[in-house]
């Protein structure tokens, strides 16, 4: 698949897509960017270590998060996205539900649109991205960890994503799915679904991993927020085996290195 200028091949190669959190309330790094020098200067920290997108966020969508409006997430998010595209050739994904934030970032160069409720929070979200032409992550998500059949319920609700990109008129050659792991499940169900990824494979999309410094490793680990880079990393090359396209990630160094170590096992050897 096609995003900006750049031609990702999703079907043998996983890429990564670096966060830079412009927000003061992140999870994980609240504060530590949300100003233009240190996300740009981060920015090029994480080109410099591999990353193939980086995706810029206005929001925290942490358990407890602070809803901010349009107007504020968009200034937040203006500033970074412009230098981004003035300074880097590299494709910039922003991380929003809101059309309005989507539709000034599509006018400003945003080359993919990363919604966290996969098309269904604003009805007029897929409609800005078809016209925008722009590339999308549609991301699993509900508001109460609910289900009947839980792996069945969520492939169901991700095709229902699918379908209102297609209806759109968004191509499915832009279209990426997220199993939303660390969004309306259980501590069980987020295991579940890192464990079953490969069924989501038959939807027929490139999926993407976002499990960095989550609480479902914070949980298992017992462990803070600065200390889940071991647990990213395992499920990195879980995500790798699974047959992930992209895995969402803070530490873009060592989970390039791991994708490394796991591709070069996984091909084919001539011994």
């Amino acid at each position: 698949m096609r995003i900006g200028k750049k031609e990702f091949d999703t079907e043998k190669h996983t890429y990564i897509m670096g966060i830079l959190n412009i927000t003061p309330d992140s999870f994980s790094d609240g504060g530590k960017y949300n100003h233009i020098e240190g996300a740009l200067k981060h920015a090029e920290e994480m080109i410099q270590e591999g990353a193939d997108i980086l995706d810029i966020g206005g929001e925290s969508t942490r358990p407890g998060h602070i809803k901010v409006t349009d107007e504020d997430e968009i200034e937040r998010i203006m500033p970074v996205l412009e230098g981004l595209k003035k300074e880097f050739d590299i494709p910039i994904s922003v991380d929003t539900y809101k059309s309005k934030v989507a539709q000034a970032a599509v006018l400003a160069g945003a080359d993919l649109i990363n919604d966290i409720w996969g098309l269904k929070y604003d009805d007029k979200m897929a409609d800005v991205i078809a016209k925008g032409q722009t590339a999308c992550c549609l991301m699993h998500n509900r508001e109460k960890a609910e289900y009947k059949n839980f792996l069945q319920n969520v492939l169901e609700d991700l095709q229902v994503s699918a379908d209102i990109a297609g209806s759109a008129g968004i191509k499915k050659d832009k279209i990426i799915l997220d199993p939303g792991v660390g969004f309306g499940k259980t501590y069980e169900m987020n295991l579940e679904i890192i464990k079953k990824l490969n069924h989501l494979k038959e939807l027929g999309y490139p999926l993407l991993l976002g499990t960095s410094r989550k609480g479902v490793i914070g949980l298992t680990l017992d462990l803070p927020v600065n200390q889940r880079e071991e647990g990213t990393l395992v499920t990195t090359v879980l995500g790798i085996l699974s047959g992930c396209a992209f895995v969402r990630v803070h530490d873009v160094k060592r989970n390039k290195r791991a994708i490394q170590m796991t591709e070069a096992i996984m091909r084919k050897h001539e011994v």
